[in-house]
């Protein structure tokens, strides 16, 4: 009995492999041999795969967002020139970018023109004299072409 447990002292511990998988795509372990059972799908593989997809696509959205030409700076100026651009194309000034033709719209255009004058009026002593003089000239531009389109 004693020389029983010195063996087992001596040997220490065995490590068994029990998972059923192998790295090799195709080959099945000794108990699914058996078994005859499919292989199991390599999980960590298909992760590798999905995230290679992944990659792929936000650089195919990175390239599209290269392509794109980049916004303007956000000011008031800049504000006001989008405002008056859309107040144009409302006057069939302006072809419509998506479209391609020149829309009247008079009712729209009367109210874009409204609301620059509104924006004119509330911020009254809070703008630039360039500001003041780009918002004064692009509300009376607006204006005579609007009269000349009700005519």
């Amino acid at each position: 009995m004693e020389e029983e447990e010195k063996e087992k002292e001596d040997k220490g511990f065995i490590v068994k492999d029990k998972r059923h998988f192998f790295q090799q795509e195709g080959k099945r372990s000794p108990d699914e041999e058996e078994k005859g059972k499919k292989p199991e799908v390599d999980e960590a593989r298909l992760r590798e795969e999905e995230r290679e997809k992944e990659a792929e696509k936000k650089e195919e959205t990175k390239e599209g967002q290269k392509r794109e030409v980049p916004l303007p700076e956000v000011t008031f100026s800049n504000f006001v020139f989008s405002l008056t651009t859309q107040a144009l194309i409302q006057l069939g000034e302006i072809q419509d970018p998506e479209s391609k033709k020149g829309l009247k719209n008079l009712p729209f255009a009367k109210q874009t023109i409204d609301l620059i004058g509104m924006l004119k009026d509330k911020t009254s002593g809070n703008l630039t004299k360039e500001e003041e003089a780009l918002i004064d000239s692009a509300l009376y531009d607006l204006k005579m072409k609007y009269v000349k389109a009700l005519e």
